[in-house]
């Protein structure tokens, strides 16, 4: 006698019967879920916190680069200019990765590549209208060299290896960001005070964050606001911070 024909269910699409391969699979995908039981499980504020800094930083980056230009200099309306790209494009970014679903891995892994690297082109378009306005011009162009080649370094980096781990990334995002501890005395007699101050305690919010990053750390509520969240709310605080010390750079 022929066998009867197999289902739809127990055809599947490849050398085994779908139900077959989707037994096989098991032991894999409890092993991955056990290591991170949350890890196909977004919190419900993951990507929102970015994307209301998007919203607030289109506008407040229009009125920057319109005053830096009506009122300073063609130099500040260049460095807000790339200041406020690299702001928008670390926000926007962010927020696309963070709040869609990826159905595929190359699609997710393409994503992750482009998040991270805008951290390292953030970095340093912040420090772009600091060395255009508020230091020295043989300073300012060491300055613009060292952070823009170590973010395109980092940029290479997470194309080339983007699921290296967090040990090898998150020491060069502070680092960099650090570079500024090399020019306190331009930044405190051109920008001021004030400007300084907040430079330094965004600093310290962005070195917060990348812990935050790094250890998993805080997780109080993982299904809701959990670590990643302290990481974004860090990035954004700290962003506000040197947003207005900027303003206070371009009119010390």
């Amino acid at each position: 006698m022929r066998a009867a024909p197999a289902s739809p269910a127990e055809r599947g699409t490849g050398h085994l019967p779908l139900n077959l391969r989707s037994r096989s699979l098991e032991p894999v995908t409890n092993a991955l879920t056990a290591r991170r039981p949350n890890a196909l499980v977004k919190p419900r504020m993951r990507g929102w916190i970015h994307l209301w800094s998007l919203v607030v930083s289109v506008v407040a980056g229009a009125v920057l680069i319109s005053l830096a230009a009506a009122t300073v200099s063609t130099a500040a309306a260049v460095g807000t200019s790339v200041y406020v790209a690299t702001v928008l494009g670390l926000f926007g970014v962010s927020a696309l990765y963070h709040r869609k679903t990826w159905k595929t891995i190359g699609a997710r892994t393409w994503m992750r590549r482009l998040d991270h690297s805008m951290i390292f082109l953030f970095i340093a378009g912040t420090y772009t209208p600091f060395a255009m306005v508020a230091m020295q011009p043989t300073t300012g162009a060491v300055v613009l060299a060292v952070v823009w080649g170590g973010a395109l370094g980092g940029v290479v980096l997470k194309l080339a290896w983007p699921n290296a781990p967090r040990w090898v990334g998150v020491p060069v995002y502070i680092a960099l960001g650090w570079v500024a501890i090399f020019v306190l005395p331009d930044l405190l007699h051109n920008a001021g005070v004030a400007a300084l101050v907040l430079l330094l305690v965004g600093g310290l919010l962005y070195t917060a964050g990348a812990i935050f990053y790094a250890s998993r750390w805080p997780d109080p509520w993982p299904k809701t606001f959990g670590y990643h969240e302290f990481f974004h709310a860090a990035v954004s605080l700290a962003a506000l911070c040197h947003h207005v010390a900027i303003w206070l750079a371009l009119y010390a």
